[in-house]
């Protein structure tokens, strides 16, 4: 009989002052915010653009919706946070707008559906991405985010103390479709070694520890034997699974995700196979190196 195990959520965070018309619909404790009564259409005044950084930074993942924007808006308002990057290995781009890149999926590329940091083979992983629903099935493919500063939190002790201070390694090899050959896989890993970053990282905005190893681009724990590594990344990546630490955005078109990258990981889950197609145009904001 297992004995179920009390979690103790962070405090939330301090949220910015929301300016005059916005209204905030918390969708848990301690990540994932609708925004309402925001036109995107209209450029960010350096007061708009404070409070949503400010509210990214509290609740991890940030949504819209009834957002029908243009390209260049979209790339627009993504640019508030930085240098936007070109998704490599043969991605599919906007015709017109390399920072766009799209995401199509019938249900049946299930390389969606495992928990993820986007970008975390990179040497500097990105800051975040900001996706846009263009198609979207009527029920089914839903984007689950977890807090990894919650799921870090939770941890026992023993288990922080393990894993303070170690590295893990993580490959590109995920980016590849599940029946890759093992030369593509090795030609991947060519173009993009594999690199080390830390276990937990540090939010360099807000110096919260976060668990950020993952199964879908973790390969193992540097220095470690193979057992070792497996048992400690397996419990590390339990945490992600608890419904505690998550929420759950339901799509419709022109509805919108901006997300922490750094803070939180996502599973897009591919259970609208055979209902309708998915597509989504999504831009990245370059980061930079894990500590």
């Amino acid at each position: 009989m297992s004995i179920a195990v009390p979690v103790t959520l962070p405090p939330i965070e301090a949220l910015p002052q929301t300016p005059p018309g916005i209204e905030l619909l918390p969708l848990s404790p301690t990540i994932g915010t609708e925004v309402l009564g925001i036109d995107l259409r209209v450029p960010l005044t350096p007061q708009m653009h404070a409070f949503l950084d400010g509210l990214l930074l509290a609740r991890k993942v940030i949504f819209f919706r009834d957002q029908e924007i243009t390209p260049e808006q979209h790339i627009a308002f993504a640019r508030h946070w930085g240098e936007l990057l070109v998704t490599p290995f043969g991605s599919e781009q906007h015709r017109d707008f390399s920072e766009i890149m799209l995401l199509r999926n019938d249900g049946t590329d299930q390389r969606t559906n495992l928990w993820h940091s986007d970008g975390c083979w990179r040497p500097e992983p990105e800051l975040g991405s900001v996706l846009r629903g263009v198609l979207v099935p009527d029920v089914g493919g839903d984007t689950l985010f977890a807090d990894m500063h919650a799921a870090y939190e939770d941890l026992p002790r023993w288990l922080k103390q393990a894993v303070d201070g170690l590295d893990a390694v993580f490959s590109a090899r995920g980016v590849m479709s599940l029946d890759a050959s093992i030369e593509e896989l090795t030609a991947i890993e060519l173009k993009q070694p594999p690199q080390r970053h830390p276990i937990v990282r540090t939010h360099p905005r807000t110096g919260r520890k976060i668990i950020y190893v993952n199964p879908s681009y973790t390969s193992h724990i540097h220095g470690m034997t193979f057992q070792d590594s497996q048992y400690l990344l397996g419990r590390l990546y339990q945490q992600t699974l608890r419904p505690e630490f998550q929420c759950r955005f339901r799509w419709r078109p022109n509805s919108m995700a901006f997300w922490d990258n750094r803070a939180c990981q996502h599973y897009a889950s591919t259970d609208y196979a055979g209902v309708s197609p998915r597509l989504m145009e999504r831009v990245t904001i370059a980061g930079d190196r894990p500590f």
